[in-house]
């Protein structure tokens, strides 16, 4: 599955310098994780959003959002923000705070190794 290569560049210069951030292939998209665990990522021309499960009836209760469903079965925790709901950067914004904030209160991911973002870049490396 493609995804929306123009919000993936528009969320990797919002979140470029932040040393915690990788991103990685997963879901048919890309994903960007805080020290290992995915907080949002692209599929299509949606936006995925771990909001946890606080967050989870008010981020359904915003505009252009709707349930993150890849088995049929609605992931808690998860939202799918389609394309309207990310047109401003303050929408985008929004987004990426909530869901990185919520992630913050999770213990990291053992993994091997680390990507980070370059900072002349807004590529990877290791």
């Amino acid at each position: 599955m493609a995804y929306d290569e123009r919000l993936a560049q528009r969320i990797r210069s919002a979140l470029q310098g932040n040393r915690l951030i990788t991103e990685r292939r997963m879901f048919g998209g890309i994903a960007f994780l805080r020290q290992g665990l995915m907080f949002v990522g692209v599929s299509d021309t949606s936006l995925m959003a771990r909001v946890g499960k606080a967050n989870h009836a008010d981020s359904l209760g915003r505009k252009h959002v709707r349930a993150m469903d890849f088995t049929g079965k609605p992931m808690q925790g998860y939202v799918f923000v389609d394309a309207d709901g990310t047109k401003s950067e303050a929408q985008l914004r929004f987004w990426l705070e909530r869901c990185e904030q919520f992630v913050s209160t999770l213990p990291p991911k053992a993994s091997g190794a680390k990507l980070r973002y370059s900072k002349n870049s807004n590529t990877t490396s290791s």
